[in-house]
């Protein structure tokens, strides 16, 4: 009877106590929504957007530099991405885009600006001129061409009034200085390493740019081809000219091929004129004891017939490509002698037929032993007098320009000076030569340079001022040294 009864009380007791739990929270909930009305709602925060990263200027880029690094190691990553030539040139250039960056060295996270950021490679043409444009030369090595101070020298030389400039792209000894593949030479150090890039320069300072290449006089080729050299009759083995190996044989056709193939280079580099020297036989040495390879495969030839057929084939490759060619000959060549002839197979004749312009190269200290004249170095209008003479009656009728070079040394004459340049620039001038070439084997123009502004005074009496066309495009970026 009283189970029942203590069942109830359990019910009815449970149930009391759910009900104060949810009264409980009830009251608590609306307290919160209470005391939520009652408090300020909070502001809204807007976060600022993060600063876009600062973008390079068109024609730069931005470095950020790396432990050990310094100015010139980013150059030369850089140089040749870039309109300028070398890296020093750029390191400045660099130094002067880049606040803070002022020594030698930086600090790792210091940031660069690299100036004169190029799309892609230069592509230059060659400016085309008539083949009587007057020529106003200096010359350079390959290793200076591609200096600071070859620099400097284009820029001295065009503000003095010169208006050309003849580079080695191939010099004596077989060094190629520019980028060139080709079977015969494989890998080798350049000195001009963007010939566009180098070309668009000189066309920026007002130059005519002029490749030089000397042809079969080429020790380096010779000396790692050796099949390709003169043969002694005696020994069969290469022949040496006073002892050294320094001749290819003229008359191979490898070695015909390899420079033509080396001439299409400078030009489609964007050289406006292409120059052969040594286009011609060994002179010296034992010439009886020398073999051609002519002499058996066209044995009524002459050493001049092997010349002639060499320049008709090259002359002819490079023509349609809107360049000039330009020949070195001997000064002595003018006076016509058959030992001359015989020995290095230049006849005037023919040669004038394949070219725009022929270069003779007479320097008064060369014709030692001329004409009865004691010190031909100290008589300059004589023989270039001379010399020009019997060139232009040689040529005549030919179309071939007359242009010559000159002497830029004091080799052999205690008269070398700036009025000796004069001379020599009026003689030919007045003896019919159109333009004229400077040599001097370290480049130092230094007589050239002080001789020019007093030629240029009297205008039209030592040459006439030709210039590069209007419209021709100018180098990127440079800065003013």
């Amino acid at each position: 009877m009283h189970r029942p009864q203590l069942n109830l009380f359990l019910v009815l007791g449970v149930a009391a106590f759910g009900f104060g739990v949810l009264h409980l929270r009830t009251v608590r909930a609306a307290a919160a929504q209470q005391a939520a009305q009652l408090l300020p709602a909070k502001a809204t925060t807007t976060v600022a957007p993060l600063p876009l990263p600062k973008l390079p200027e068109p024609g730069t880029t931005f470095y950020e530099a790396h432990r050990g690094d310094t100015v010139i190691s980013v150059a030369r990553h850089y140089l040749y991405q870039t309109s300028y030539l070398t890296s020093s040139e750029l390191a400045e250039a660099i130094r002067g885009s880049s606040p803070g960056v002022h020594g030698a060295f930086l600090k790792a996270g210091q940031q660069l600006t690299i100036p004169g950021m190029l799309d892609g490679p230069i592509l230059e043409k060659s400016v085309v001129v008539p083949k009587d444009f007057e020529v106003r030369a200096i010359y350079l090595t390959g290793l200076m061409a591609g200096s600071d101070r070859g620099i400097k020298i284009v820029r001295r030389w065009h503000e003095v009034g010169g208006n050309s400039v003849v580079f080695d792209v191939k010099d004596s000894d077989g060094t190629v200085n520019i980028p060139f593949e080709h079977p015969l030479i494989g890998a080798h150090k350049t000195y001009i390493h963007d010939v566009p890039k180098y070309v668009r320069f000189l066309h920026s300072q007002g130059m005519h740019a002029i490749a030089r290449i000397a042809i079969f006089r080429d020790e380096r080729l010779v000396v790692s081809h050796p099949e390709l050299a003169i043969k002694s009759k005696r020994t069969g083995q290469p022949w040496r000219e006073n002892g050294k190996l320094v001749w290819t044989d003229p008359s191979r056709i490898e070695v015909q091929e390899y420079d033509i193939a080396l001439a299409v280079a400078a030009a489609k580099a964007g050289a406006d004129e292409v120059q052969f020297d040594y286009v011609r036989f060994p002179a010296e040495g034992d010439q009886k004891d020398a073999g051609f390879s002519f002499q058996k495969s066209h044995p009524e030839w002459q050493r001049s017939e092997v010349i002639a057929d060499f320049l008709r084939r090259a002359y002819t490759t490079l023509h349609p490509k809107g360049v000039l060619l330009s020949l070195d000959v001997f000064g002595i060549m003018a006076w016509q002698r058959s030992v001359d002839l015989n020995h290095t197979g230049q006849d005037i004749v023919r040669m004038a037929k394949f070219c725009d312009v022929l270069s003779p190269m007479i320097y008064p200290s060369h014709f030692f032993g001329m004409d009865n004249i004691a010190r031909p170095g100290d008589a300059p209008e004589h023989f270039i007098g001379e010399s020009m003479d019997r060139f232009q009656k040689i040529t005549q009728g030919s179309g071939v320009v007359i242009r010559p070079w000159l002497q830029a040394f004091a080799w052999r004459t205690k008269t070398y000076s700036p009025k000796y340049i004069e001379v020599q620039v009026l003689t030919a001038k007045t003896k019919g030569g159109i333009g004229f070439l400077f040599w001097n084997a370290n480049n130092d123009y230094t007589k050239p340079y002080a001789a020019m502004p007093e030629m240029k005074t009297p205008k039209g009496q030592y040459f006439r001022g030709d210039d590069l066309p209007v419209g021709v495009k100018m180098a990127v970026a440079y800065p003013a040294n």
